[in-house]
């Protein structure tokens, strides 16, 4: 039986609506010393540059433990978005929403990791229907269709200990026969959200592990496969290594121009305020990208010893680097037709917010925009305003996907709720 949503709910209390009377900010760029913000500053069309001369030497400040405690959301709390756009809540009540992928038919698959489910959500405006697909234990995350294309034969899920895979016909709102476990035994609890992607190819799938520990403090064997983007033949035999050394990755996303895997990680923790660098960056098969030995190219970690497999000056840098802390989770690159062209394959990624530090950063989607496929080096905020004036938090962005009717859709793990970014400025080419 379909779960209708809304029901009992005041609609009125859940709309939150931005763009008109939200802040212009489109000259402002932050670089240099002064990219290193916080959200005070934050502001729909703001932009941030750091690169790798501009950070600090380690321990240039204490490192901070200023945790975030969910609040609710204030009365006058507002999403800031630029102008002409708009944001609703699509759907909300979630436990922990996470991951989302659309099906071949629209369908928008989400992972419910606070409960295990696999929602299957649809509508326009905001969801008119929730289904549960399945239920999968131990903090799903990742979601994929396989093999890549209009007629999938499965649904693959990654949670925190295993990939399982269910048959899937295009349409199914129900896992139409059980799991079949095909990687068993990941290693957890420590960065347990687990994305998985096809190859464009449909040849393998690629998974995405974060490590085990900040540097790691538990030894090497402890982090054996993980830190890493495995691949793996379809059924989940043949593990290799496809990229090394990033600590988190936690979503990985094909760019639709080069083709390119891309991948949004999250750095390590305790090296003070402003650093270093989380990142988004394409991945190059092959490349090691620094943890635990080095960060943001040749910039040794003094706290950890050890032969790294490569010099430092062989690490590779990420494409754009984000404030140190940040939390970059889910990313989508924008192949709607409802947003302005200028928009057109940009990257969306959801910052879902510091603890390591002072001044709180992150809690909002930021834009990168990409020329052919390549990234600038700077960011831009979109969606800002989950933090409140006196520092409390009521919203944390997690998944970003590209709707059916080229919306996007944000998942917040903080309120538990579907948040739906519309451009309703007029007509777009």
């Amino acid at each position: 039986m379909t779960k209708m949503l809304w029901q009992g709910v005041a609609l009125a209390a859940l709309v939150v609506f931005g763009g008109v009377g939200s802040v212009s900010a489109a000259d402002t760029v932050f670089q240099g010393k002064e990219a290193f913000g916080d959200y005070t500053r934050d502001a729909p069309g703001v932009r941030h540059k750091i690169t790798a001369a501009d950070i600090p030497a380690p321990f240039a400040t204490e490192a901070a433990r200023n945790f975030s405690k969910i609040a609710p959301q204030p009365q006058d709390g507002k999403l800031k978005v630029p102008a002409g756009f708009s944001v609703t809540a699509f759907a909300n009540g979630f436990n922990v929403p996470r991951q989302m992928k659309i099906a071949p038919n629209g369908d928008i698959f989400m992972s419910e990791s606070g409960t295990g489910k696999i929602h299957v959500l649809r509508g326009a405006d905001k969801a008119a229907s929730d289904d549960i697909f399945a239920t999968v234990a131990e903090k799903p995350y990742g979601i994929a269709f396989f093999p890549p294309g209009p007629k999938p034969q499965w649904v693959y899920i990654a949670s925190m200990n295993q990939v399982v895979r269910f048959p899937y016909q295009v349409g199914d709102i129900k896992a139409r026969g059980p799991a079949e476990t095909i990687v068993p035994n990941l290693p957890g609890p420590v960065h347990w959200t687990r994305d998985i992607v096809p190859t464009l190819d449909g040849k393998h799938f690629l998974l995405a592990i974060g490590s085990s520990s900040n540097i790691q403090d538990n030894g090497p064997d402890a982090e054996k496969f993980r830190a890493n983007i495995l691949q793996f033949n379809p059924d989940g035999s043949g593990r290799s290594i496809y990229a090394a050394g990033t600590r988190n990755p936690v979503t990985i996303a094909f760019d639709p121009v080069t083709k390119n895997l891309w991948a949004s990680v999250n750095e390590r923790d305790l090296l003070g305020n402003n650093l270093p660098p989380d990142y988004v960056t394409h991945i190059q098969p092959g490349k090691f990208y620094g943890w635990p030995y080095f960060y943001t190219g040749n910039h040794a970690d003094p706290r950890v010893k050890g032969t790294p497999p490569v010099p430092g000056n062989q690490v590779v840098v990420g494409d754009v680097l984000i404030q140190p802390h940040s939390a970059p989770l889910g990313m989508a690159f924008y192949t709607g037709r409802q947003f302005p062209a200028e928009y057109r394959n940009d990257l969306f990624v959801a910052l879902h917010g510091s603890w390591n530090r002072d001044l709180r950063t992150g809690y909002k989607l930021i834009r990168i925009k990409l020329k052919d496929g390549h990234a600038t080096g700077d960011y831009e905020d979109f969606m800002t305003g989950f933090v409140t004036g006196d520092a409390q938090v009521w919203g944390r962005p997690v998944g970003v996907v590209v709707a059916p009717d080229g919306s996007l859709l944000m998942s917040d793990d903080g309120s538990g709720t579907v948040w739906r970014i519309a451009y309703t400025g007029g007509a777009t080419h």
